[in-house]
């Protein structure tokens, strides 16, 4: 995070959602931002590694240079397909974990992995389609810049069907059981139509509303006919925080792994 934020400053000095951030406000330098995200990383790789083991530590490396590299230098102002292919660093976190304490990264790992690269897509792209002024502003070809509203709303449909199946998937592979069947075909059935009622509005369409001053006008402060795409920005959080409660609910009762 500090080394995005380092990298970043200028642009998140144009947007109203990220301009508080201490490196935009300038309330921490750059190259203090760096140096300190270059300790926090060496010194957090190091420290997983020898306490647990090397393949945990190799892994959330690989998610720091994945992230502040390939994510933020590479894949962020060339692509609108940039959180797609980038999302891989947010979904690692679970495989470090189950490496963390098992010393190994079997297939339930990776499909906690892809129940969020899935999730990633529809519920960055939701934030996206009521913010797309501030991306604009700020040069990046996030999918409602690049391809407009339509196509927006159209692919977080379809990256939706896509996803709940995999959302569900835990349920029938031993890795979940009832508790989070219940959850996961509930919340997943709420995720959906969501992102059809998303799909048929106008989200996206009009210019961003007016700022609001003193507040996170690009989160909180939309117009009504881009709510469906906040809604579906703020469910989606909450399901997959369910998702994984579900899961930790069952293993600490001895029903799922």
């Amino acid at each position: 995070g500090a080394l995005n934020m380092a990298v970043e400053g200028e642009t998140d000095a144009l947007m109203r959602r990220t301009r508080g951030r201490p490196v935009a406000a300038g309330r921490v330098r750059k190259n203090d931002a760096i140096a300190f995200g270059m300790v926090l990383s060496v010194f957090s790789v190091m420290l997983l590694g020898m306490t647990t083991n090397w393949l945990a530590g190799g892994l959330l490396a690989l998610t720091i240079v994945y992230y502040a590299w390939l994510y933020t230098l590479v894949l962020k102002r060339r692509t609108p397909q940039n959180i797609v292919i980038g999302g891989a660093a947010g979904a690692l976190p679970p495989v470090i974990g189950w490496a963390a304490v098992t010393g190994d990264a079997p297939w339930q790992a990776w499909l906690l992995f892809l129940i969020i690269f899935m999730w990633t897509p529809p519920h960055t792209w939701a934030l996206t389609l009521y913010s797309a002024g501030d991306y604009a502003k700020a040069g990046i070809p996030m999918m409602p810049v690049a391809r407009g509203a339509k196509s927006t709303r159209l692919q977080i449909l379809l990256y939706s069907l896509a996803f709940v199946p995999v959302a569900i998937a835990p349920a029938f592979t031993g890795l979940g059981g009832p508790i989070y069947l219940v959850v996961s075909v509930a919340g997943g059935l709420g995720f959906l139509a969501l992102a059809f009622r998303l799909w048929r509005s106008r989200a996206g369409d009009q210019p961003d509303k007016a700022e609001a001053v003193g507040r996170e006008a690009a989160l909180y402060d939309v117009r009504v006919e881009a709510k469906p795409a906040r809604n579906l920005f703020a469910f989606s959080i909450l399901y997959l925080m369910a998702l994984f409660s579900a899961l930790l609910v069952e293993h600490l009762s001895g029903v799922g792994v």
